[in-house]
């Protein structure tokens, strides 16, 4: 059985000059944004890996055949459409037999990402240990991803409304290298810092592509994980987004698996009047700015 994986003439062309190309997930284009603010930002964040000099390859399996680059009117069907596949590491494979259209999250985007030669990616903030995970045992595959996959993801931190201690215990042992982007902070997606220190720091881009490139040469398996604060103007601090965030888990006790993180993200967005997108939008762009950069220093 071949494996079915497209490029986009754009994608393509880069490949074929050897030029930087950046991996984006299509998880907050189906499940993290109403419309039509959705295709606004995914087209925004691919603007903003263009403008700094590489090639955007936003990821989607498009019945049953992984896509690496979406075309305009692609990336705008996929937006538009309902019902759409969460897919993870659990369920890419069964996808793809299939036939089915899914988004990809972070575990799934790395995946394919390494499939298509791509070695950096830019995402808004991974998964991780949940809150109450010692009952639920709710811990996200993307931190066993980055432990598995060697691409390097740049994010604003795990989400905010996770468990981010204990988010960070599990990436040390599972061997993860944590970043902190010219901070000593690990940053807590809407909040440049979650008061936690990041395990490492590094400066430039630079200095994060020559660490990618080590892994590889010692042949360690997994990523690396960088933490890009959001920009001061547009954080949300600690102070005012926890106690939003204890009244939306409250909400919504009843959600559970994968509709755990849209659910309280839906709960923020109403609590916060609208504050929440706003600076899901401004750190999801920065990020894919400084992707961009890292890419262009492997290239």
């Amino acid at each position: 059985m071949p494996l079915s994986l497209s490029y986009s003439p754009e994608v393509s062309d880069a490949k074929a000059a050897f030029a930087p190309i950046v991996a984006l997930e299509s998880t907050i284009v189906t499940h993290g944004m109403p419309w039509p603010r959705n295709l606004e930002t995914a087209l925004a964040v691919e603007a903003e890996v263009r403008a700094a000099g590489a090639v955007p390859a936003t990821i989607a399996v498009i019945e049953g055949r992984i896509h690496a680059g979406l075309a305009p009117d692609a990336l705008e069907a996929l937006a538009r459409a309902g019902g759409v596949a969460k897919l993870s590491r659990a369920d890419l494979a069964a996808a793809l037999a299939r036939g089915i259209t899914g988004s990809t999250t972070v575990a799934a985007t790395m995946i394919c990402a390494r499939l298509a030669g791509i070695a950096v990616f830019a995402t808004g903030g991974i998964g991780g240990v949940h809150r109450g995970a010692e009952t639920s045992f709710d811990v996200s595959a993307d931190l066993q991803e980055l432990a598995q996959t060697p691409v390097t993801v740049v994010s604003a931190g795990a989400k905010a409304i996770l468990d981010l201690p204990k988010t960070l215990e599990v990436l040390e042992t599972l061997g993860v290298p944590v970043i902190g982007y010219q901070s000593d902070a690990f940053p807590a997606f809407w909040s440049r810092s979650s008061g936690l220190a990041a395990p490492l720091r590094m400066d430039s881009a630079a200095e994060i592509a020559a660490a990618h490139r080590m892994r590889g040469l010692l042949g360690l398996p997994g990523g690396q994980l960088v933490g890009n604060p959001i920009p001061e103007e547009d954080e949300i601090p600690r102070a005012e987004i926890e106690p939003m965030i204890a009244r939306a888990m409250a909400d919504t006790a009843g959600a559970s698996g994968k509709d755990v993180t849209p659910a309280l993200l839906a709960r923020l967005y109403e609590l916060s009047g609208g504050r929440t997108l706003e600076a899901n939008i401004a750190l999801v762009r920065a990020n894919a700015r400084l992707a961009a950069e890292i890419a262009l220093r492997l290239a």
